[in-house]
């Protein structure tokens, strides 16, 4: 799958879909092949603060359980009740109705286009 160019990623394989300090948070196309099916995800409540680089929630799938790492820091504005309810979602569409929250980004967080993450992922 081709990593849609007008997103901006993260090294922990999280995409971010910005809108001036608002941002839409997602995990890749390539992460959710590693990680096979999902079947539970918990997400941030709306409200939180959250630090960049640390946990703030997690997804479980058939292999394994992985941290979902916020991408800068901020506030969770929503989060996305769909995947709640159907994680699988988040394999069928990543980078559309799979989305995970949206946050308030305060700072500058280093971030990736899609080419350097293309990049990333071949290493």
């Amino acid at each position: 799958m081709t990593n849609p160019t007008h997103l901006s990623y993260t090294a922990e394989h999280e995409w971010l879909e910005t809108r001036g300090d608002v941002a839409r948070i997602g995990v890749t196309a390539f992460a959710t092949e590693a990680l096979g099916d999902i079947v539970f995800v918990e997400l941030p409540e709306v409200g939180t603060k959250i630090t960049g680089g640390e946990s703030c929630g997690e997804l479980e799938s058939t292999k394994s359980v992985s941290d979902i790492f916020a991408p800068a820091d901020g506030e969770i504005l929503e989060v996305n009740a769909a995947v709640v309810e159907d994680p699988a979602l988040i394999n069928s569409d990543p980078f559309g109705a799979g989305w995970l929250f949206e946050m308030r980004v305060s700072g500058a967080p280093e971030l990736l286009d899609a080419a350097a993450y293309d990049a990333l992922i071949e290493e």
